[in-house]
């Protein structure tokens, strides 16, 4: 059964040029309500558990360093349909491959430096808000 939230990551890349509030900005407008957030920055041991899923990857431990290397905005969203909609808005990987108007075609600088991450699954959507979030800290 689908699930009415979803979880993102404003990326090192996009907090460290000053992007935080165009993409908040578009999150707001598309029908997001931010159900929890919080300004942080990972340990290179968080960001490999939290990219654990890809460890056996050759990119591994770039991401790790990479997601490590500033601090990140974590934000839980809700909406209907959250997971595809918010996957909708953020765009492809691959910014030169993003539709115009998604965050990615806007803020993205590369393939690694792609200014947010957003979840693929509401399964996941609910393992990575849980990383990051107490039941006490959404609302």
């Amino acid at each position: 059964m689908a699930t009415n939230r979803t979880f993102t990551m404003i990326k090192p890349d996009a907090v460290e040029n000053n992007y935080i509030g165009g993409i908040l900005k578009m999150i707001n407008e598309a029908g997001f309500r931010i159900v929890a957030m919080k300004y942080t920055k990972l340990s290179a041991e968080a960001a490999g558990k939290f990219y654990e899923i890809h460890k056996e990857r050759p990119f591994y431990g770039e991401l790790v360093n990479y997601m490590s290397s500033g601090p990140i905005v974590a934000a839980i969203l809700e909406k209907e349909n959250a997971v595809a909609d918010f996957r909708t808005l953020i765009g492809a990987t691959d910014p030169t491959k993003a539709d115009e108007g998604t965050i990615r075609k806007i803020y993205a600088k590369s393939i690694a430096a792609n200014a947010v991450h957003g979840s693929d699954s509401d399964e996941n959507a609910q393992l990575e808000g849980d990383f990051y979030f107490s039941k006490l800290e959404r609302f």
